[in-house]
């Protein structure tokens, strides 16, 4: 989610304390925001889904120096893609980047669209990674709603400490909070982000630290609690995602050759979710089994 460099962040209520505060990210320097374009942009924010972003960064720099180009990793097959994306988790959002990236070179020259109606209409992209490209890589004036601007919505105009279901009025409510330039606005985008990153987080937030905090209607309604509601994750260990993550690894240290299936995770506990999680990678696109032979897909 790159936004403009720190020393070009306008003077916003927010945009002091973003300058002072702001995660020292390598998008967000100037030296490397210039050369980052839309490209870097739209990596970054496939990369960014659910995984924390010290985890993204050295992929990213390597993914980048590897595929610069939409055209490039257009021409990657699907194994190498696989394996350049490594432990990164969720390993689909590789095969919608790698879809996004034939899409972008087939229907737009290689070139990766400014408009949010065409970036939506490219794999594995939605409402925010759409708004994301158009605003911080392109400069137009669009909400950028992800969960943390959503809770910073929800304290301190709503008086409420966790927001509801997503909506679309999600983006209507940051919409009319926006200032009216568009540098101002990208800067108001990436402020309310990064306040809800590390300030505003989910539990025990730091309110004392917070620019908000004269204005805050939840604070001024005495930080009444609500019910939280939001599903939990299920634990990783001995569940099916760390089966499938385990199969992944097989599968990468052997290219090109594959690995034969009765000696995939032969070892592993439980035999049935050792299939159930091989069926479900082929069923995703993300193995291939040819004959006894299980590889990444060609």
């Amino acid at each position: 989610m790159p936004p403009p460099p720190l020393d070009h962040a306008p003077s916003l209520p927010l945009a002091p304390w973003y300058r002072r505060t702001a995660r020292d990210l390598p998008w967000r320097r100037a030296e490397f925001h210039d050369d980052f374009g839309a490209w870097g942009t739209l990596v970054s924010e496939f990369m960014l889904q659910q995984t924390p972003v010290t985890r993204v960064i050295p992929h990213l720099e390597a993914w980048l120096a590897r595929w610069p180009t939409p055209r490039s990793l257009a021409s990657a097959t699907p194994a190498e893609v696989v394996q350049q994306w490594a432990n990164l988790g969720y390993p689909r959002r590789a095969l919608w980047l790698h879809r996004a990236a034939k899409e972008i070179t087939e229907r737009h020259e290689g070139v990766v669209p400014r408009d949010v109606e065409e970036l939506l209409q490219l794999s594995g992209i939605g409402n925010y990674t759409a708004r994301a490209v158009a605003v911080f890589a392109y400069g137009d004036r669009h909400p950028v709603v992800d969960t943390n601007t959503r809770r910073v919505i929800a304290r301190a105009v709503l008086g409420q400490a966790q927001p509801g279901p997503p909506s679309r009025r999600d983006l209507e409510r940051m919409d009319a909070l926006l200032p009216a330039s568009d540098a101002d606005a990208a800067v108001f985008n990436a402020a309310a982000m990064e306040l809800g990153a590390t300030v505003c987080v989910a539990r025990a937030p730091r309110c004392d630290v917070c620019p908000l905090i004269e204005t805050c209607a939840w604070v001024a309604a005495g930080r009444p609690e609500t019910v939280d509601t939001r599903r939990r994750q299920a634990a990783f260990e001995g569940s099916d995602r760390q089966a499938r993550g385990a199969v992944l690894r097989a599968l990468r240290d052997a290219v090109p050759e594959g690995v034969p299936l009765l000696a995939v995770l032969a070892d592993w506990p439980d035999p049935v979710q050792r299939d159930r999680a091989i069926d479900s990678l082929i069923a995703d696109g993300l193995a291939e089994a040819d004959g006894e032979l299980l590889s990444l897909p060609r």
